[in-house]
């Protein structure tokens, strides 16, 4: 380890302001890698002392439920850049992870091999299981330690509009009924669901509440989601300029640190095939509106974009000649007709959100 830098003033220093914070390569925004934002810069968390007492602190923050697991570097990937905390000693009770004690910004004595990473859950959370895409698949929901399905007694649209909104999804564009994506497993959690279609969370619409039900797993519900990415002025829907949805605003990606990797994980999100090439430098034109996403950093099995490390939501440094675009290989019919075979014959993809 190299040697620790001195302390500045006292043993421990207690922050007293709010910070973000963000998990970075997981499987939702409610798992990965963590970091925190300091000095207009994202930076990791050393896990020299970090423990479950820390972990739910951060999932506290981000409203993401309970900790179930301290992963590590090998897990979640090494972060870049600087390592901003360390020796992180939460009480328990903290409201923000910057209010625990710890060395102090920027004061370690770490490697990025140290980066540290937290798994949360809380009741409520949602994945899609056994579809082709992340934003589509047999609606599964987390409730008292375990997964269950949905029945898809009065399943509609506006239950749909929930999930999908609720999985930074987009829009809904199917709600499907009879086990579409397969028979699930364990129990079946909600039942006889009536959403107003505005609700933040599926378990806050109204059902015959946890557990209760008069179904089986051949009525398993599922959702298709238009995903909050679309490309715009190319040829195809599978060319063009990046834009992502935030907030009900679609806006741009700028070109820095764009490259394949990052494309081959925005064609996946799209329905394409793999990236051919990246493009730079505004190529599909200028767009318009906020840049919402710079410095994207995909390792590449990201399910979105937006789950790839980035500098956060509208941070950027950049201006509209860098929006940045991608050429996806267009679906083969071959693949298409995968798709359309039915759940038995789907690749499972798996995304949870709280």
């Amino acid at each position: 380890l190299m040697p620790k830098q001195p302390i500045p003033n006292a043993s421990e220093v207690l922050f007293t302001y709010l910070s973000k914070v963000q998990l970075v390569n997981g499987l939702s925004r409610c798992e990965g890698r963590v970091e925190v934002f300091y000095n207009n810069s994202w930076g990791t968390v050393c896990d020299d002392d970090w423990d479950m007492v820390d972990a739910n602190v951060v999932c506290r923050q981000l409203s993401c439920g309970v900790a179930t697991a301290v992963g590590s570097s090998s897990q979640f990937g090494q972060g870049s850049g600087l390592v901003l905390l360390d020796n992180v000693d939460c009480r328990g009770s903290e409201a923000d992870l910057s209010q625990c004690s710890s060395l102090g910004w920027g004061v370690h004595n770490c490697y990025h091999y140290e980066d540290v990473g937290v798994t949360c859950r809380g009741d409520g959370t949602i994945r899609l299981v056994n579809g082709p895409n992340a934003c589509q698949g047999r609606v599964e929901v987390y409730y008292q330690g375990a997964w269950g399905t949905v029945c898809d007694d009065d399943w509609a649209l506006n239950n749909a509009r929930v999930v999908c909104q609720q999985i930074d999804c987009g829009s809904a564009v199917y709600a499907h009924s009879n086990s579409f994506f397969g028979y699930g497993t364990g129990r079946i959690l909600l039942d006889n669901v009536n959403c107003q279609g505005t609700e933040q969370e599926l378990s806050k619409c109204k059902s015959l509440d946890w557990g209760k039900h008069n179904c089986g797993h051949h009525e398993d519900a599922g959702v298709t989601c238009r995903p909050a990415i679309r490309v715009m002025n190319g040829n195809s829907s599978c060319q063009g300029r990046v834009e992502v949805l935030y907030k009900n605003i679609w806006g741009t990606v700028c070109d820095d640190n764009w490259d394949l990797i990052n494309a081959n994980v925005v064609c996946r999100q799209l329905g394409c095939g793999q990236a051919i090439t990246v493009k730079n430098q505004a190529y599909f034109g200028y767009g318009s509106g906020p840049i919402l996403l710079d410095n994207v950093e995909c390792i590449g099995f990201e399910p979105q974009l937006s789950d790839c490390a980035n500098l956060g939501w509208g941070q950027h440094n950049c201006g509209h000649h860098e929006d940045a675009g991608v050429i996806c290989a267009r679906k083969s019919s071959l693949d298409l007709a995968h798709c359309h075979l039915g759940p038995q014959r789907a690749t499972s993809v798996v995304t949870e959100h709280i």
